[in-house]
C-alpha cells in the first residue's frame, strides 16, 4: 500500500514542477509614434454650387417667327454677338411706310413754310389779314410736329427691325436653344440663357456661428478660399468672401454665402458641385498625433501613452479638429510622447509591450479640419 501512494505521489510533483517552472507569455506587441507639435492652419470646408456671375435671360423685343439659330449651343459669345434672327419682313415693310408717312409730312411742312414766308409780307402791306397770317402760322407749327412724331415713328421702326437681330448683351457661355426654326415667339419667350462667367460666383451655406465668426474676425472676411472639385482636384485660382445673405435660413440655421473665383478660359460652368476651403485660423503649437491613435469611449477620448520603461498608462485627452489624417490634442499629452497606433486593445494601464515605431505622421497643413462627431480610430 505504501509503495503503490510512493509510485502516485511522484508524478504528481513532478507535474507540480513542471508547472512552476512554464515561462511568462511575451508582451503585446504595439505600434507606437511620438506626437509631434507645430503650428497649424485649420480649414474648414462648405459644399458649393457654381454660377454664373450675371445670367441673362435672352428674350426678343418683337414677335415674330424665328428665322435661323446663329451661334454654337455651349460655346462663348462676345458682346453684342449675333444669337438668332427673326423674320424681318412685316418689319421692313412697317418701316418703309413709317419712311412714306414722314416724306409726306416734310412735304406738307415745306407747303406751310411756303406759305407763312408768302403770308409775312403781304401782312406787313396789309394785303392778307392779320386772321391769315396767324392760319399760315398754326399750320406750320402742325406741320412740323407731325414731322417729328413721323420721324420718331421712323426710328422705332428701324429699332423694331434691327430687333429682330437677336444679340448677346453680355460675354458668356451661351446656352442651349429653348425655342426651335420656325417657332413664333414674343417678349415672354425666353430663348437661350447667356452666362458670364469670368469670375465664376459660388454659392454656399455658412452656420450661424460661423457667420459671427466671419464678421467679427476681420482675417477670416479676406482669408483666400479654395476651390475643390467633384473629382478631388484643387482649381489653381483663388478666391474670396464676396457677399453674405440677407437673412439667416431658420430651417436650416445658415447663411447663403458667395465666393468670387476667377475662371480664365471659362473653364468651370454653372451648376457643378465644388467644395469651397478655407481658412479660419491657425493653432499655435498643436499635439498632434494620428486620428488611429484615439479611441472614443462613451463620448470621451483615450490613448494609450507607452513610458520610457515600456509601461502603457491609458489617458482621458480633450480632441479638437482633425486635419487630414491627425487629431488636435488640446490637453492631457505631450509633445514627444510615444502613442499606441496600432494594438490598443490589447493594453491597459501598467502593462510592459512590446513597442516598435511607426512611420512619423504626414504633413497635413492642407487637410481640412472636421467635427468630433467623425468616429474615432480603434
Amino acid at each position: 500500500m505504501t509503495r503503490r501512494l510512493l509510485v502516485l505521489v511522484l508524478p504528481l510533483a513532478a507535474f507540480a514542477c513542471s508547472r512552476a517552472k512554464a515561462p511568462a507569455p511575451p508582451p503585446p506587441k504595439v505600434v507606437v509614434t511620438p506626437a509631434i507639435q507645430r503650428d497649424e492652419p485649420i480649414l474648414r470646408e462648405w459644399i458649393g454650387t457654381t454660377e454664373g456671375d450675371v445670367n441673362a435671360d435672352i428674350r426678343p423685343h418683337v414677335e415674330g417667327y424665328l428665322l435661323r439659330r446663329v451661334y454654337k449651343e455651349g460655346s462663348f459669345v462676345p458682346q453684342g454677338e449675333l444669337l438668332f434672327e427673326i423674320d424681318p419682313r412685316q418689319f421692313e415693310a412697317q418701316l418703309q411706310q413709317a419712311e412714306a408717312n414722314l416724306e409726306q409730312a416734310k412735304a406738307a411742312l415745306a407747303k406751310a413754310d411756303l406759305d407763312v414766308s408768302r403770308a409775312e409780307p403781304l401782312a406787313v402791306q396789309r394785303a392778307v389779314s392779320q386772321q391769315e397770317l396767324d392760319n399760315a402760322r398754326s399750320a406750320q407749327r402742325g406741320a412740323r410736329a407731325t414731322v417729328g412724331a413721323l420721324e420718331a415713328a421712323v426710328a422705332q421702326a428701324r429699332l423694331n427691325l434691327s430687333w429682330t437681330r437677336v444679340t448677346s448683351p453680355i460675354p458668356g457661355i451661351a446656352g442651349i436653344a429653348q425655342q426651335q426654326v420656325g417657332d413664333l415667339v414674343n417678349g415672354q419667350t425666353v430663348l437661350t440663357t447667356v452666362s458670364k462667367v469670368d469670375p465664376l460666383r459660388v454659392l454656399y451655406q455658412l452656420g450661424e456661428q460661423e457667420y459671427l465668426e466671419l464678421e467679427r474676425d476681420p482675417a477670416m472676411q479676406n482669408t483666400e478660399l479654395e476651390l475643390v472639385l467633384s473629382d478631388g482636384t484643387v482649381f489653381p485660382h483663388k478666391g474670396h468672401v464676396l457677399l453674405t445673405g440677407r437673412n439667416v435660413d431658420v430651417r436650416t440655421g445658415t447663411i447663403a454665402t458667395i465666393g468670387l473665383f476667377p475662371n480664365p478660359g471659362n473653364v468651370l460652368r454653372p451648376g457643378q458641385y465644388a467644395k469651397v476651403r478655407a481658412v479660419v485660423k491657425v493653432r499655435k503649437g498643436a499635439i498632434l498625433v494620428p486620428q488611429r491613435a484615439v479611441n472614443e469611449m462613451q463620448g470621451s477620448y483615450q490613448i494609450a501613452v507607452i513610458g520610457a520603461d515600456d509601461k502603457a498608462q491609458i489617458r482621458t485627452v480633450k480632441a479638437a479638429e482633425r486635419i487630414g489624417s491627425l487629431w488636435v490634442i488640446e490637453e492631457g499629452l505631450k509633445a514627444g510622447e510615444r502613442v499606441v497606433v496600432e494594438g490598443f486593445s490589447r493594453v491597459k494601464s501598467g502593462t510592459v509591450v512590446s513597442a516598435s515605431d511607426a512611420a512619423a505622421p504626414a504633413a497635413a497643413s492642407s487637410a481640412t479640419a472636421v467635427p468630433l462627431t467623425a468616429t474615432a480610430g480603434k
